[in-house]
């Protein structure tokens, strides 16, 4: 990744940004996208120089009051604002943890709620790795399984996708909530590698990557296919567990008695049924 981080977020947030929304009054052909710098620094009440040599990386510790003026012309909402106030803070960069460990332990508690929760659910850390996950989720979907990168299958698997009729409208939110969840990690080698394979084989993660959007970990409504019991609409809950470098417990529920908790239901007994078979 890039050693300019900041620059590179304030140019995508910018390119973004139609001048109108900033109360701009556009008058003929403009060449550049979204606001020019100087008119962000204009804005914002800074010299235009001085918002260059923040775009170019030449000036890396602005205030917080330059960067919470820049933040209101683009336009940022609370969670990005704070991820470009990280962006900015290069010593919080040096000291964040490693936002991948592959010995990452999942508390024991959790472990034996997935075994008891009777929902399908997973473990998964600040890099969307799958860590731990029960027999119900690898039902629902392959991806959700320990060992596998939700991103990576998300984007690269073909299969996986076509678990989720509204796929690409999940996958911006799915990209901007990782960008927040790795925040200023970006020296990480195996975040690095994976947004490198990614941007690699996805040409719709790579227009993704490129916008900057950072958006909240949240659960939310999903639609799901599954070839066994047909269409689901769950609940996505998102949990952080207590203890550890930003692990979240993630859990799928139906509305009770809906059609979708009749299917999970299904899917229960199926999961059931073939892990008895397999033990014996």
């Amino acid at each position: 990744m890039s050693d300019n981080t900041l620059g590179e977020y304030l140019r995508a947030r910018r390119e973004l940004v139609r001048p109108e929304d900033a109360g701009l009054r556009v008058t003929g052909v403009r060449r550049t996208p979204g606001l020019r710098r100087e008119e962000v620094a204009t804005l914002a009440g800074i010299s235009a120089d001085y918002y260059l040599r923040l775009e170019q990386g030449r000036d890396r510790n602005p205030s917080a009051q330059v960067l919470d003026a820049i933040a209101r012309v683009l336009g940022l909402d609370t969670t990005a604002a704070a991820y470009l106030r990280g962006l900015a803070d290069t010593s919080a960069v040096r000291r964040r943890p490693s936002a991948r460990t592959y010995a990452e332990p999942v508390p024991s508690g959790t472990r034996q709620l997935l075994d008891v929760v009777g929902l399908p659910a997973f473990v998964e850390n600040r890099a969307f790795d799958v860590l731990a996950a029960n027999a119900l989720a690898t039902a629902l979907a392959p991806g959700m399984r320990a060992g596998e990168n939700r991103l990576r299958t998300m984007f690269l698997d073909r299969s996986e996708q076509d678990r989720y009729p509204e796929w690409e409208d999940q996958m911006g939110g799915m990209v901007a909530s990782f960008r927040s969840s790795i925040g200023t990690d970006v020296d990480d080698p195996a975040i690095t590698t994976l947004v490198g394979e990614l941007s690699l084989g996805s040409e719709d993660f790579r227009r993704l990557w490129a916008r900057h959007d950072v958006r909240p970990l949240a659960g939310g409504t999903v639609r799901m296919w599954h070839p066994e019991v047909g269409e689901l609409e769950l609940r996505r809950e998102k949990l952080a567990i207590g203890g550890t470098d930003g692990q979240l417990l993630v859990l799928h529920h139906a509305e009770p008695g809906s059609p979708s908790a009749r299917a999970l239901t299904l899917l229960g007994s199926l999961a059931a049924t073939t892990a008895g078979a397999t033990a014996s």
